[in-house]
Formats: structure tokens, sequence, C-alpha cells
């Protein structure tokens, strides 16, 4: 399914790790990055604690074990998140394969900042509401949601948007009482970041 890049890769399926404390700080830590006062996310934003994400990213990020996260859609689509843990080339990949075919192809990669132009708040939570529950993969709207958050690049931040990245942080264990104000850091992040191409079109849109 995967291009040839991964063909000789250690991949390993990670749907199981999105239930272990410290998974959203370490998958989300650099969003913040380049935002309003340069705010980095914190452990705390979503009920966990610093050894949790220590503790889980010798896991995340070790060369023998590529953890691989499939989001199938009603569409037939599937985007693909990849944690490439190459050593001297460590990143996060997004892959997509289209209805209808039967290999991926990478639509962005992150290293801190990605090359790419993203996805806009409508799109992202397309995806995010459009599982196929009956492919397997990921199905919960709200684990989809922030797993595709790093590819956010929307400017013109909708209103209801800080609400429903609230409710999914509070979906996966962030306490109520920080969970608002988590959520418009990361969009604040997301929104200062500088993306490389910006002539790039989403290949998610339509």
């Amino acid at each position: 399914m995967l291009n040839g890049r991964y063909d000789d890769a250690p991949l390993d399926a990670g749907e199981a790790l999105l239930a272990r404390p410290g998974f959203w700080s370490n998958h989300l830590s650099a969003v913040c990055a380049g935002g309003a006062g340069d705010v980095r996310a914190v452990p705390e934003w979503f009920g966990e604690d610093t050894a949790d994400a220590d503790a889980l990213s010798e896991i995340l990020f070790d060369p023998a074990r590529w953890p691989v996260f499939r989001l199938p859609g009603a569409d037939g689509s599937e985007v693909v998140v990849v944690f490439r843990n190459l050593v001297g080339d460590h990143g996060t990949d997004f892959l997509l394969v289209p209805p209808g075919r039967s290999r991926a192809q990478q639509i962005a990669t992150g290293q801190g900042e990605l090359s790419a132009r993203g996805l806009t708040w409508r799109e992202l939570v397309r995806i995010a509401d459009s599982p196929a529950p009956e492919a397997g993969g990921i199905g919960d709207p709200a684990a989809r949601l922030l797993l595709l958050l790093p590819l956010f690049n929307d400017l013109d931040v909708p209103e209801g948007a800080p609400a429903r990245l609230s409710a999914a942080l509070t979906a996966v264990g962030a306490a109520q009482d920080i969970a608002l104000s988590a959520a418009e850091h990361l969009l604040a992040g997301l929104s200062g970041r500088v993306w490389h191409d910006s002539g790039w079109g989403s290949p998610l849109s339509g």
C-alpha cells in the first residue's frame, strides 16, 4: 500500500498507542513553535505529564519500529500517518491512498515544519468526520482530528474551531478547564507556521 520508500522499513501498526499516556504530547509538541509568543505545547494540555511523554517517546521514535496510523475515509480514500524513524532523517510523513488505488502518495512531511500547503479547517473536519468503520484503522473523529492537526494551515480560523478542538482534546484526556486554552494555543501556533511551498494545492480538497 505504501510507496517504495517504505518497502524495507520496520512498519508497525500504531493504533494501540493512541490510548497510551504521552502519545498526544509527543505528536503535537512542536505544533505551537512559531506561534504567538512561541508557546510550545506541554503534556498537561493532553492530560499527561512529562514522565508519560518521555516514556512513550522511546517507543514512538524507536528506529527499529516505525508506528503507522491508518485513517480510512468513507469515500474510499485513506490517509496514512507514518513516524519515519530513520536515523538522520526523522519526521512524520502524511500519505494519501486515493479511492481505487493500492499505493500511497506522499502529501506532506514534517521535521518541525511541514513542506506542504496543508489543509483548511473545513478539509480537516471533513476527513475527521468521515471514517469508514468497515475498513479498520482509526475511526474516532477526535483522534482523527488530532492526528491530522499538524496539517492545518488556515489563517482564517473559523469561530467554532477552538470549541471543536477543545472537545477533541477533552475526549483524549485533557482536563476541561484547560482544554479550550490549549486548543487556542495550538491553533495560534499552526497559524504562525512557515510553509515552504505556498503554491502546493491540497490533494484532499473537493
